[in-house]
């Protein structure tokens, strides 16, 4: 029997890392050894059958990443940019593999993730759902086979907490769809529009975004072509099918080489 892997949360306590607590602890592929939480948190201290209203199961939940990682296979990380890049530097000084879901990092920070990915196998994705991995590789090809007088238009919608706008999915999306025309989004990219736009340039991707309730996850790529439109979309039904994404590409990371990969990479789509 292979031994299971060691795993660390970041963000414990947070919604997607509750859902990674509770999904690590019933997979016999994984043996958590911790959890994070940011300085002043309540949950510090405590032992993780706190965040999960059960009796204590002997792991604690830190502050300190620093002092996870020595002991770990694998770390995934839902949790700030800020955090993401100062965790990829941990990681690779311990040698420890990772799987990276969080969204709305810069330019500059995802330097620093590739930086990172020259000593360790780092997993990037905006999006660890697999089917909304399989829905990128959907656009890229639409995009590739569709002329360029098809107005290409990326709807999202999510809940009334989600802080960063258009989300990482979309603007994956998105640069799957540019991708499959061969152009660069961010020279292509509409996010935003307001006031007197004028004609829809042609060849831009646009973006719409809409916050509220507690919808989890809607993405729609339209299309919009001449008397007809095609319309590929993907709604979540329940945020733990980011966390049984996120399970999966870490199994799979930790048998890789040092590199950046997405979640493409770890579903074998070319």
């Amino acid at each position: 029997m292979t031994e299971s892997l060691k795993i660390g949360i970041a963000g414990c306590a947070g919604r997607m890392g509750r859902l990674l607590l509770t999904a690590s602890l019933q997979n016999p592929q994984f043996q958590l050894i911790g959890g994070t939480v940011r300085s002043g948190h309540p949950a510090a201290g405590k032992d993780i059958g706190f965040l999960l209203g059960c009796s204590d199961l002997g792991l604690k939940i830190v502050t300190d990443a620093a002092a996870l990682f020595p002991h770990l296979d694998v770390f995934i990380d839902f949790s700030s940019p800020e955090a993401s890049v100062h965790h990829s530097a941990l990681a690779q000084e311990a040698g420890v593999a990772l799987v990276i879901g969080t969204t709305g990092l810069n330019q500059a920070q995802e330097q620093k993730l590739k930086a990172a990915a020259q000593h360790i196998p780092l997993v990037y994705a905006a999006n660890t759902s697999i089917g909304v991995t399989l829905l990128q590789a959907l656009v890229r090809q639409a995009a590739a086979h569709l002329p360029v007088e098809w107005d290409i238009e990326i709807f999202e919608m999510h809940h009334r907490h989600k802080v960063d706008a258009p989300s990482g999915t979309a603007l994956a999306l998105g640069r799957a769809a540019a991708q499959g025309r061969e152009v660069d989004h961010d020279r292509v990219a509409v996010l935003t529009r307001t006031g007197k736009t004028g004609l829809r340039p042609e060849g831009a991707i646009g973006y719409a975004s809409l916050r509220g309730g507690d919808v989890v996850g809607d993405h729609t790529v339209i299309f919009a072509g001449p008397k007809e439109r095609i319309e590929l979309a993907h709604k979540a039904g329940g945020r733990d099918i980011y966390a049984e994404g996120a399970l999966h590409a870490a199994l799979w990371v930790c048998r890789q080489k040092p590199g950046l990969y997405s979640m493409h990479d770890v579903l074998g789509i070319q």
